[in-house]
């Protein structure tokens, strides 16, 4: 086990209270227990008090805009899956301006973790409803009550095959710290949503509120997280009783696995300079023009040529090809880019 201060951030603005705490204990102590080092992790944050997280953290960390840590996770991961990747979002920020890209997530499986701080508002603008706030909850912005029921996004995740699923409560530091270390080491995309109290904005759905409700589901006798059926009622499950622990797991291909360029090793770690080598075959790339001119072995085109890339434009040394013009349309484009490349060339 590494040493707890070996993560040490900035100091915390956060309100005195204030659930994120909590998380960010446990999360440094499933850190410390994996013996993750800060230089093997890489954290996105967006927006809102969620946002502040990597900075209380020694790790690398891109802060992004509002709703957009999984499409730069996602790219963080793809261009060196050797780090850890985790994102880290509100209940806004991911359920709300982000949901478009929870879904693409769910969809493609990137082996990552989203950790989703759900204190059911938006706490950073002053306390506004946000898609988890209980339906009738008063507001500064909704004095009457908010009028529409609250977002089941663990139930959308379960329908969608999520790959691992577990609940949270900061209020319950060693069971959370335990579902830390199942999602930061589950193969797949690992999806934990972490009740998260404001103690500022939220008067209702307090540390006594969450006590008195959350229970752990794999202390239940019909416990069954590869249970479709089982995994979304507990996921819909909200009220009186609060499930918390692993809802859902099932194993499935991952987005890595899909690129088998990746298995070359990261990306960052694989020759720069030629950008064309992963797309054409080696029959292609090596061998001998027509004409009996050696071919480039990495593009194709005779030896002598001159390249390189610039803004999407292949520069050959007698002149430019504009290679925006032939991305997505499939095989065929990419032969015709050969025969553009290398003249003579038939197979």
């Amino acid at each position: 086990m590494l040493p707890l201060d070996l993560y040490q951030g900035i100091e915390s603005a956060w309100c005195p209270g204030c659930g994120n705490f909590g998380m960010l204990k446990a999360f440094k102590q499933a850190l410390a227990e994996l013996s993750i080092r800060p230089e093997e992790i890489a954290i996105v944050s967006g927006i809102g008090q969620s946002g502040k997280f990597p900075h209380y953290l020694k790790c690398n960390t891109f802060n992004g805009i509002h709703g957009r840590t999984l499409p730069v996770a996602t790219g963080i991961r793809l261009a060196n899956h050797a780090l850890k990747v985790v994102a880290t979002a509100g209940d806004g920020d991911c359920y709300g301006e982000g949901g478009n890209h929870l879904l693409a997530a769910l969809r493609k499986n990137p082996d990552l973790t989203l950790v989703v701080h759900n204190n059911q508002i938006y706490a950073l603008t002053k306390g506004q409803a946000s898609p988890t706030t209980d339906q009738g909850s008063k507001t500064l912005l909704q004095p009457h009550g908010v009028p529409y029921p609250p977002l089941h996004a663990l139930a959308i995740a379960v329908a969608q095959d999520c790959s691992w699923l577990g609940r949270g409560f900061a209020g319950r530091g060693e069971h959370l710290t335990g579902l830390y270390k199942q999602a930061l080491t589950h193969k797949g995309f690992a999806l934990l949503e972490v009740l998260q109290p404001c103690v500022t904005f939220n008067k209702v759905n307090t540390f006594p509120w969450y006590e008195k409700r959350v229970y752990d589901v794999e202390a239940e006798p019909e416990y069954d997280p590869e249970n479709e059926l089982w995994a979304y009622q507990k996921a819909k499950e909200w009220g009186d009783r609060i499930p918390i622990g692993v809802i859902s797991r099932r194993s499935r291909p991952t987005l890595e696995e899909a690129h088998p360029v990746l298995k070359d090793g990261p990306l960052v770690r694989q020759h720069p300079s030629d950008p064309w080598r992963r797309f054409w075959p080696t029959s292609f790339r090596e061998g001998m023009n027509h004409d009996g001119r050696k071919r480039n072995p990495v593009l194709g085109y005779p030896e002598g040529s001159q390249s390189h890339f610039t803004g999407g434009r292949l520069r050959l040394q007698d002149g430019a090809l504009d290679l925006h013009a032939h991305l997505g349309r499939g095989d065929r484009a990419l032969f015709r880019l050969r025969h553009l490349l290398s003249p003579g060339l038939t197979g």
